[in-house]
């Protein structure tokens, strides 16, 4: 998959998608907020990926008002929503992408919440080892998405994608949960785990050693 190719098409679609984004994705609240449930006590520092309009952090400041988050998203326009928000002054915004944006520091918990779910098994390799970089040891990852409970429904939407891109205005590609099983652990993430929420999301936790 041309991460380049992918990058643009999903920019272009949330900045287009930024106006009525909240009225649609409020209805995902509580897969949002299952992700602040499962964080530490302790935690205190948070990379968000693919932040968006922050909806998924208005729990997670009501939780843990005083922790500092790194939020990053393609969609300038999508941050800049976020920026008005009222947790907006512990919130530092990067635009960009989740492959060749500099993350820094070592973080308590890197959280995601229907954004990964973009990527073929070879770029979420290259993700899941800079998150696996990104965070301390002991670090959690959670990510709260679709993903598939078997391989060939994944083929199937990959298959499409890659036959034509361009067919759907907007096309997910989730990935199997044994896919992403094999990948986390290969890159090194023990307690790997996955709670059913609403649907077809899952809530998918991995721990740092």
């Amino acid at each position: 998959m041309n991460l380049i190719k992918r990058n643009a098409e999903m920019k272009a679609f949330f900045d287009r998608k930024t106006e009525g984004y909240d009225d649609v994705h409020l209805a995902l609240m509580n897969d949002k907020i299952a992700i602040t449930t499962a964080l530490p006590a302790d935690i205190c520092t948070v990379l968000d990926l693919g932040a968006g309009t922050g909806l998924e952090l208005i729990p997670l400041f009501e939780k843990f008002p005083d922790v500092r988050v790194t939020a990053v998203d393609l969609s300038e326009s999508m941050l800049g929503v976020l920026k008005t928000r009222p947790f907006a002054d512990r919130v530092t915004c990067i635009a960009g992408d989740f492959f060749n944006t500099d993350f820094g520091g070592h973080y308590d918990a890197v959280i995601s919440s229907a954004a990964l779910h973009h990527f073929d098994p070879d770029n979420k390799r290259m993700l899941y080892r800079r998150i696996f970089e990104a965070l301390r040891p002991g670090g959690i990852y959670l990510n709260s998405d679709r993903f598939y409970e078997n391989i060939e429904d994944q083929e199937i939407d990959l298959v499409q994608y890659a036959e034509d891109p361009n067919r759907f205005p907007h096309m997910d590609t989730p990935l199997a949960m044994s896919v992403e099983t094999a990948l986390l652990k290969d890159i090194g993430f023990t307690d790997i785990a996955f709670d059913e929420l609403d649907g077809r999301y899952f809530l998918n936790r991995a721990v740092k050693p």
